[in-house]
């Protein structure tokens, strides 16, 4: 296609195949409806796809532009696919890692963190990708540093995000890099979105009970566990319970579930706990007591390093 963009920032949008409509609207409707102060757009898009026509799940996509709308874009957008882990194309490849030699800005949007690595271009970097996907993301890319629990990372030239909403995040700091946070808030509005949201994506994360092998011979004591998370349990308490010594509970545990019984129990307990910040109206302070915590602070502490953010907050969101 002929290049027309006079002005503003230039992002091309790379539909693979099988690309999550969701992934792929996100930054088309971000950027579209930027305005700067003087009512000029401040971005012009383009979605290229490599092939004519692409699977898009429920619809099937027409690119406008191919391959080459990824020459001379100043962001290249990569939205998250249904197929996270499917090979990628050399000329793909090869097209993306010109543009990051050239110093395009290249971003992912949830799984489009896997073709973003499938070229070699976030290793040795920290990414995110959405946290159902991170342990995937981590066995196949050893060299990336996957952190499943922000929302986005920004490593200058390369940046990535979670899943769903977080690439609304990560747009919204891409435009507060572009063109500073009173345009960033505007877009923000349109998008019925906070500029800064608290916590990352540990908050979203299903804290299941922790690791529960039915039929093994910890299942008792697991039972155990979970009717008498309110108590203060010791270790030599769990131990007494069990009828073993401490050093013995503490290899079976290992053996049997992967963690420690106290790993195990702080597991369980902030599980319990979500469980009553989102269904009860009891305050902090009792729901801290109910699930074992000698203190508020130390369970609002203990909460916060699991979910990644504060009780209260938690309910807020979830309650």
């Amino acid at each position: 296609m002929e290049d027309v963009e006079i002005g503003g920032v230039t992002i091309a949008v790379l539909a693979l195949d099988r690309v999550i409509p969701f992934d792929l609207s996100t930054p088309i409707e971000v950027f579209t409806r930027t305005r700067l102060p003087d009512g000029r757009p401040g971005y012009h898009l383009r979605v290229c796809a490599e092939q004519p026509e692409i699977d898009a799940g429920a619809f099937t996509l027409r690119a406008p532009w191919g391959l080459e709308g990824l020459e001379g874009a100043d962001t290249i957008v990569v939205p998250g696919t249904a197929a996270p882990a499917a090979p990628l194309s050399a000329a793909v490849r090869d097209a993306l890692r010109a543009a990051a030699e050239n110093g395009t800005r290249i971003a992912s949007i949830c799984s489009g963190a896997f073709p973003l690595a499938a070229t070699g271009l976030l290793d040795g970097l920290r990414a995110t990708t959405h946290w159902v996907a991170a342990d995937l993301l981590a066995a196949g890319h050893p060299d990336v540093e996957v952190d499943p629990d922000v929302l986005y990372v920004d490593n200058g030239q390369i940046l990535t995000s979670a899943g769903a909403a977080a690439g609304l995040d990560l747009c919204l700091h891409m435009i507060r890099r572009d063109y500073g946070s009173a345009v960033a808030a505007d877009a923000a509005r349109l998008s019925v979105m906070p500029l800064e949201r608290e916590g990352g994506q540990a908050q979203f994360i299903v804290h299941d009970h922790a690791p529960d092998p039915q039929g093994s011979a910890l299942e008792p004591l697991l039972t155990w566990l979970r009717d008498n998370l309110g108590r203060d349990l010791t270790l030599a308490a769990v131990a007494d319970q069990a009828g073993t010594s401490t050093r013995t509970l503490i290899r079976r545990f290992r053996e049997q579930t992967g963690t420690t019984p106290l790993q195990w129990l702080h597991r369980a307990r902030i599980r319990q706990a979500q469980h009553l910040l989102e269904t009860t109206d009891h305050s902090v302070e009792r729901i801290a007591a109910q699930v074992g915590f000698g203190s508020p602070t130390a369970f609002r502490d203990r909460f916060k390093r699991t979910t990644g953010v504060s009780p209260r907050t938690y309910r807020r969101t979830f309650g």
